[in-house]
């Protein structure tokens, strides 16, 4: 590896840290960027989810205060993203990556009309509930929002690019939380998938990561969380929205003409 090289990963992994922090996507930075430089897919697809870890936990942190009283909702979901992101690296150990080559772009798009149809589906859901509220309905939806959260883990651990999109769109139409403290819960449930998921890539492939890859990765994204924490919560609710739908139209532009 060349030091030109190595400069250009840290700055992928800075540039990944910060839009993973704001939204999700970095993965489309970083993961390109080492198979332009000769890395093969699956040795660059589980370094740069290591690297990764250091990016989230920064991110995090930074909107430490936007999860501040979340504390039983944090505990409710945050189970269903570690087994998600369990099942989603191991699927990645035993499955082809055009696996999900048709599916994902799917999702992704699901996760984009979900982010802007959100508020309105909001709106109409206060209306529509009265105080008398079954439990019936009220446990519905804490399962979708469950399999949600669990789904979004099995595809952040398998890949994760556009997992922060699918997340905060889901989140947007079964949560009344601001956007911006969905945006903290989704920093921290995608910290928990990625961390899970390089967990075991370091139990059951430590020979396939690329070790120096990982050091410049996780240098640039923990500065790159920092940064995105700062821009992400002084982000108005509707320029946030707006960030997350062209993030996700252009995960789904580049992942389909992959």
């Amino acid at each position: 590896m060349s030091l030109i090289e190595a400069v250009l990963i840290m700055l992928a992994g800075m540039a990944a840290g910060t839009i993973n922090t704001i939204v999700g996507s970095g993965t489309l930075v970083t993961f390109p960027t080492l198979l332009a430089m000769g890395f093969p897919p699956v040795a660059a697809n589980m370094s740069n989810t290591v690297g990764l870890v250091a990016g989230g936990l920064s991110g995090t942190w930074g909107y430490r205060k936007e999860l501040g009283g979340l504390k039983d909702l944090l505990k409710r979901l945050a189970p269903w993203s570690f087994a998600g992101g369990v099942v989603g690296a191991l699927l990645l150990l035993v499955l082809p990556e055009e696996a999900f080559s048709t599916i994902v772009p799917v999702l992704i798009a699901t996760g984009v009309l979900l982010v802007l149809v959100g508020p309105a589906l909001q709106r109409r859901a206060a209306a529509s509930r009265s105080d008398s509220e079954s439990e019936g309905e009220s446990l519905g939806r804490r399962v979708l929002l469950a399999g949600g959260v669990f789904a979004a883990g099995v595809y952040g651990g398998y890949f994760g690019a556009a997992q922060g999109v699918l997340l905060m769109g889901m989140m947007s139409v079964l949560l009344a939380n601001p956007l911006q403290q969905l945006n903290g819960v989704k920093n921290l449930l995608s910290t928990i998938v990625n961390a899970v998921a390089a967990a075991v890539f370091l139990v059951v492939a430590w020979d396939q990561i690329e070790w120096a890859v990982v050091a410049l990765i996780a240098v640039g994204a923990l500065i790159g969380g920092v940064i995105g924490a700062k821009v992400g919560r002084k982000l108005p609710p509707w320029l946030l929205r707006a960030f997350i739908v062209l993030v996700g139209v252009v995960a789904i532009v580049n992942l389909l003409r992959g």
